[in-house]
């Protein structure tokens, strides 16, 4: 390298020292000469000569490469030689797992109990059918199912940028298990050792894989579909869902699903699918312009409906003051498909003409809802912290009063008034809310694992990249000779989470109040 460098180093100074001796010695009365025949002369034999080495160093760096025959000037740039790879730290290396953890299971959709809708869900990588119509975008739309996230991941890792066949440089390790539909098949069966089969088979597979035993899982990650809630039953012992997040190997690994848990420190949350998935960057700023444009003539709306049980849970209390209210509106009877499922055109159209958009509980403290009401360019409103504040610390702002209205369940549970809290926020204030929301959509949106050329981060991008940083930090510990812990298990783990970049140490947290004192309360309404 070092000739090569000498030699454009020196083409680029020879007409400055030219210069510097006319100014020195070849002023007359009459202005500067010209330069000699014989300068020329030798300028020329110097550029033939740095052309043909050149093209000689270039041929033998890239050799097989068509482009090397015929040198330009863009080739004989320092620069092309030292251009930094843009996936430099950013590779991803993808196991490829027996199709009986995941095809298998997408193929058997007919197998998953009291979902007989599922087979529609899973086509397209998991977008399900295409959309059209309503207030959904003209192209990108698809009826997309929230439990489809595992199929949604694989099928953009399959052809991310940045994917390795060397797993030595990789920087993470994705399992492209369906952990989900593998839960699902199996909530019901009652033979314990049938619900955890795939998921005990799973980990005696990647034990013997020597990309596992080189950090013990610690650079792995999963994808589910579903909440950390289905994988947490002990092996020995009844209950909900299957035991895969109990196994010591899959506790080093980072554990991604749609609604985490407080208490653990390797789950972290990740968006819910919603319906908009698009190809372009132009795609994504269409929408968000749209979303300033919407005119929204009613202050608050519910895009949900009844759940049996008491009356006094939020959820009772957002509809019956709702329906009340000259200034709120509920989802109508023709925007119901069956019980707890609603036509995703009618339910944006009410999304997008609301100021706020209520998220109370779902089947957890999570809801698809609060994405699509981001989509929608829509202020979501919570009524506990683990509905989104101590989940989504990667894709929403910290400072959660940015973006969203907080009105603890407590205060409307003593019949509180929903629409008087709303009322008193200043316009100025709403709108700057307004457009937090809308700048969120990206990252809260899965794009077209085939889009080329786009140049936003979606919440695959923004997942990775954390996932990513945490393991470079385990990384880095481990070869250190110590343990990396950015969390812990038992009731403060979900205070690490939320700790800024730098920051080591826990305190009292203002959602404290909310997370112990009123858990048991809220696990019933």
């Amino acid at each position: 390298m070092k000739p090569f460098s000498w030699s454009i180093q020196t083409d680029l100074d020879a007409p400055a020292m030219a210069n510097g001796e006319a100014d020195g010695k070849q002023h007359s009365d009459r202005g500067v000469r010209r330069p000699s025949g014989l300068f020329f002369y030798l300028a020329l034999l110097y550029t033939v000569w740095a052309l043909v080495f050149c093209h000689h160093f270039s041929t033998s760096v890239q050799s097989g490469n068509a482009a090397a025959a015929s040198p330009t000037v863009l080739q004989l740039k320092p620069s092309a030689f030292f251009r930094r790879d843009p996936c430099t730290g950013r590779y991803v290396y993808m196991h490829d797992l027996p199709p009986r953890f995941n095809s298998d299971l997408a193929r058997g959709c007919r197998r998953i109990s009291g979902s007989p809708d599922v087979c529609k869900d899973v086509t397209n990588d998991g977008f399900g059918p295409p959309l059209t119509g309503g207030s959904l975008p003209e192209r990108g739309a698809y009826d997309t199912d929230q439990y489809m996230l595992g199929m949604i991941f694989h099928a953009r890792m399959r052809r991310h940028e940045c994917l390795t066949s060397d797993p030595a440089a990789a920087a993470a390790v994705y399992v492209p298990f369906y952990a989900g539909l593998d839960a699902a098949m199996h909530l019901d069966n009652a033979d314990l050792a049938v619900r955890d089969a795939l998921s005990r088979d799973l980990v005696d597979w990647l034990a013997q894989r020597p990309e596992w035993r080189a950090m013990g899982g610690r650079d792995h990650f999963l994808v589910s579909g579903r909440g950390t809630w289905d994988f947490l039953r002990r092996p020995d012992a009844d209950g909900w869902g299957n035991a895969l997040m109990t196994y010591p190997a899959i506790r080093n690994a980072t554990f991604l699903t749609t609604e985490a848990s407080p208490w653990h420190g390797h789950d972290f949350a990740v968006p819910f699918p919603s319906h908009f998935h698009p190809s372009s960057d132009a795609d994504v700023a269409g929408w968000q312009d749209r979303m300033r444009r919407a005119q929204r003539g009613l202050l608050w709306c519910f895009a949900g409906g009844p759940r049996g049980g008491d009356m006094g849970t939020v959820r009772a209390q957002i509809i019956e003051q709702c329906g009340r209210s000259s200034r709120c509106s509920l989802l109508g009877k023709s925007a119901v498909t069956k019980p707890g499922h609603f036509a995703s055109g009618h339910a944006m159209r009410l999304l997008e003409g609301a100021e706020f958009c209520m998220q109370p509980r779902g089947d957890g403290y999570t809801r698809k809802s609060t994405f699509d009401s981001i989509l929608a360019g829509c202020i979501p409103v919570f009524f506990h912290p683990v509905s989104a504040y101590l989940q989504y610390t990667w894709h929403l702002p910290r400072d959660y009063r940015t973006y969203s209205v907080f009105i603890p369940h407590g205060d409307v549970g003593r019949n509180g008034s929903i629409e008087e809290v709303l009322s008193r926020i200043p316009s100025e204030k709403v709108a700057r809310m307004r457009e937090q929301v809308i700048r969120l959509i990206p990252t809260v949106m899965y794009r077209d694992p085939a889009a080329k050329g786009v140049t936003f981060k979606d919440a695959v991008d923004v997942a990775l990249e954390h996932v990513i940083h945490r393991v470079a930090k385990r990384r880095r510990a481990a070869a250190e000779g110590r343990e990396h812990v950015d969390s812990v298990d038992g009731g403060d783990s979900w205070k690490y989470d939320l700790l800024d970049d730098g920051e080591k140490k826990i305190g009292p947290h203002e959602f404290d109040q909310y997370v112990y004192m009123h858990l048991a309360a809220d696990l019933v309404g």
